[in-house]
């Protein structure tokens, strides 16, 4: 990804960052000058990933940290602010998928799970970044969401239930926040092009090829493209938007 904003002196927190939309953002923070914590709970994965980036000469830093686990976020979001001295943007990405099934089905414990990564997850994060950016008086906060938080599909309610949540802590934190300088919205992605979309392609046979029926743009998204309206939405360009989820779907919930 090319650079399109000037992060410099400024530092991004991104979790589930060793691949897919979080590594494809957190290099976009870096190609931009920003000082990034690649958070992960895979370390060798994770430390692979940082490794590219401070051999390219960008400022990385690689926190293993299980979303679920409320001490290891607090931990986190300190050790950054330790390192970089700051913390302006964050991507709050962590997330997991599960093969569908009718919600008679679904055990409480696997409930219980979803909730905990896709929703669970995102508010912890959310809590002690805000902590650190209200002592800042600043900051951005992007929740990286679902087209699952706009609409239903068949067989994914547990998903849709976290992806719907996500968006009621957007809405709520961007107004509990806007007037103390922080800005809190998110990116609702499509179907994209990231391992999570070819585990549930392996998974469940047509599974892909079902849902791109519906996609009006006739292809796969692009981590990067996710990358790029999250950046935007860090950014002094996007400085007058507040609770708002942006749909990088390809024209999906358009219909």
């Amino acid at each position: 990804m090319n650079p399109t904003y000037d992060f410099s002196g400024r530092t991004a927190f991104v979790t589930g960052a060793a691949r897919g939309m979080g590594l494809a953002t957190a290099t976009g923070f870096a190609e931009s000058g920003a000082a990034v914590a690649m958070v992960d709970r895979d370390p060798k994965e994770l430390q692979a990933a940082v490794e590219k980036l401070t051999d390219a000469g960008y400022k990385a830093l690689a926190i293993t940290c299980d979303v679920t686990d409320e001490d290891q976020i607090k931990q986190a979001v300190e050790r950054t602010v330790a390192e970089f001295g700051s913390l302006d943007m964050a991507f709050n990405n962590a997330g997991i998928q599960a093969d569908a099934t009718e919600l008679a089905d679904i055990s409480l414990d696997d409930f219980d799970q979803m909730q905990s990564i896709n929703l669970r997850g995102v508010f912890a994060c959310m809590k002690y970044q805000l902590i650190q950016m209200r002592k800042q008086g600043s900051g951005a906060i992007v929740n990286n969401s679902s087209l699952g938080g706009f609409v239903g599909v068949p067989g994914r309610a547990t998903y849709h239930a976290a992806k719907h949540g996500v968006h009621g802590l957007i809405k709520t934190a961007g107004l509990d926040y806007a007037a103390q300088g922080i800005r809190v919205n998110g990116v609702a992605p499509g179907i994209i092009d990231t391992p999570m979309v070819s585990d549930m392609k392996n998974a469940e046979e047509g599974v892909i090829e079902d849902m791109m029926r519906d996609v009006p743009i006739k292809r796969l998204g692009q981590a990067e493209e996710v990358a790029a309206a999250a950046l935007w939405l860090c950014s002094d360009a996007a400085s007058f938007v507040v609770g708002h989820v942006i749909a990088v779907d390809g024209g999906y919930v358009a219909r």
